[in-house]
């Protein structure tokens, strides 16, 4: 009888990546329903789980190769398929009688998005982790793997202002005006990715090599 072939082990780093942009895929559409005042700019709490996600993806490309980020972007899809339908089978059964009706109407409010919506995130979420793996990469190979950090901030200003043209366009087109919307939320983006990105990304990728050498963190 011949032998299986042994197991190919998962990187620590990859193990652990996939885990968190997982649940920040889950996380990104909850966040985003609270309307963020940080000084001037106005922006949707879900930015900061997004940013996260382009943070991780960034640091597997870096760390495991374009072909793996883009399917960790694909295989991403999963948990926040199974996310929408879990929340829309919650919605559609019936509350306890003891549930404070207050309360009851506030979980609806905050989770049950309309189709439109649910469509727009996932369009949104695809192309723009997808651009952003891409553009990432592509410098990579351009300047040879020196400049992470201007990789890293342009790579995520261009995937944020792709995310948010095309979740407010699909959204809320012909609902109300969207382009005093689009402006500022691309504002607020793309000064938080500049800012917050490249030093997340350093320290992302410094945690994924120590993961895989084995070095215990914290």
């Amino acid at each position: 009888m011949a032998s299986s072939a042994p197991a190919t082990a998962l990187p620590r780093s990859l193990f652990f990546f996939a885990l968190l942009y997982g649940g920040m895929v889950c996380m990104a559409g909850v966040l985003g329903n609270k309307l963020l005042a940080l000084g001037p700019l106005a922006v949707e709490g879900g930015i900061f789980a997004f940013l996260i996600l382009v943070v991780t993806s960034s640091a597997v490309a870096e760390l495991h190769g374009a072909a793996m980020a883009n399917r960790l972007v694909r295989w991403g899809f999963v948990p926040m398929l199974v996310a929408i339908a879990l929340i829309q089978l919650i919605l559609a059964l019936p509350a306890a009688g003891a549930m404070e009706p207050s309360r009851l109407a506030a979980f609806h409010t905050i989770l049950a998005q309309g189709a439109r919506l649910m469509f727009a995130g996932l369009i949104a979420y695809g192309t723009s982790q997808t651009l952003n793996v891409t553009l990432f990469s592509a410098l990579k190979g351009r300047e040879g793997g020196r400049l992470l950090w201007l990789r890293a901030g342009i790579a995520s200003i261009a995937s944020q202002v792709v995310d948010t043209f095309l979740f407010v366009t699909i959204a809320f087109y012909g609902v109300f005006p969207i382009t005093g919307i689009i402006i500022g939320q691309m504002i607020a983006k793309v000064v938080l990715s500049a800012v917050l990105v490249p030093p997340a990304v350093y320290a992302m990728v410094a945690l994924g090599r120590r993961l895989d050498a084995g070095i215990p963190v914290g």
